[in-house]
């Protein structure tokens, strides 16, 4: 069965995220985009659940059977010599195992995606034999979800290398002449506010649908995600907790910031609080936990504008915000640690 045929039938029962907390549109899209067979790019800063979401929609995938030759070829359609000579063996692959993760940067060649010839083979076979080539990741990505990470990082020729096994589910080996199949879900992923990176190729854009994914809606929705994936090693009050996030937030939507701190940075505060309190030898966390790690986890996260970082450091401006939050919450958080 094709991997679209999967992720439709999947998408029909109803299916959900169940690591992402809100974003309820985004999930919306993403199961439009997936039913419709379409590949996605997401686009939005870092730490907002991206990758979390890709990897979701790997594990939604039910468990497949493929060979175990370097092209990992369908059962129901070998395409490599080693699979059409028997030497191959069938074997399963669960849901979370088809993820296939690339790592977007300047320096990733045409040959880390599709392969090369390995000389210890070329020797065995010869060089002009198929099987002295080394399949890359493109080729292991069949049945599977296909995640590259910050494409927009690559240039625009690399980007172009995908364009074929994009839209027709097989990459050709060019040097063979021969056609592979990899029928795979292709998730992509960009930063906007990152200024070092390559424009998307006007033909790749023609063959993805973008997805917008923020940060959550919510101080409620962002403390799910804190307590869901930071640490528990003393007691955080709630209230505290979510006093802390407020402050990520409300630094988040100031007017002179222009790289904003993530969800990611939220969880850290929030880990870093902890681990202060169990070495002051306490067993619950005050406000001056958080305040003690603020410097230290949020100044590199975030960036000022032009015309504020002039006259100010991300470290000052920290300092004037926590002063001004801490008359406005001082009894709130008087209560709370």
């Amino acid at each position: 069965m094709k991997i679209n045929q999967e992720m439709r039938e999947i998408i029909r029962k109803g299916v959900r995220f169940k690591d992402i907390f809100g974003l309820e549109k985004v999930k919306e899209q993403v199961k439009s985009a997936l039913f419709a067979g379409h590949h996605i790019i997401l686009i939005g800063p870092p730490g907002v659940g991206k990758t979390t979401l890709a990897l979701n929609i790997a594990k939604m995938l039910p468990e497949t059977e493929l060979y175990d030759c370097p092209f990992h070829c369908s059962v129901d359609n070998p395409q490599c010599e080693f699979c059409r000579a028997g030497k191959s063996h069938k074997i399963k692959v669960k849901g979370e195992e088809r993820f296939v993760r690339v790592q977007g940067s300047p320096d990733l060649t045409e040959e880390d995606l599709f392969g090369d010839i390995d000389p210890k083979r070329a020797l065995e076979y010869g060089p002009t034999s198929i099987k002295a080539f080394s399949p890359g990741k493109i080729f292991r990505a069949n049945k599977k979800i296909f995640f590259f990470d910050e494409i927009n990082r690559c240039p625009q020729k690399l980007q172009n290398t995908l364009l074929q096994v994009l839209a027709e589910k097989k990459a050709t080996i060019g040097s063979f002449e021969i056609d592979i199949e990899s029928d795979f879900i292709f998730i992509g992923t960009m930063n906007p506010q990152d200024k070092s990176t390559e424009p998307l190729s006007d033909v790749l854009l023609d063959r993805v649908d973008f997805i917008k994914v923020g940060y959550p809606e919510s101080t409620e929705l962002e403390y799910e995600i804190v307590i869901n994936n930071g640490l528990k090693e003393t007691e955080f009050d709630k209230k505290l907790a979510n006093i802390m996030i407020e402050l990520v937030r409300e630094i988040r939507e100031h007017p002179d910031v222009e790289k904003a701190p993530s969800v990611r940075a939220s969880i850290a505060l929030f880990n870093r609080a902890q681990a202060n309190a169990t070495l002051k030898v306490r067993k619950k966390v005050k406000w001056e936990d958080v305040k003690d790690s603020l410097v230290s986890v949020l100044a590199h996260r975030m960036a000022l504008k032009p015309s504020v970082e002039f006259n100010t450091t991300p470290e000052d401006f920290l300092k004037r915000i926590v002063e001004a939050f801490w008359e406005k919450k001082k009894e709130k958080i008087g209560d709370a640690g």
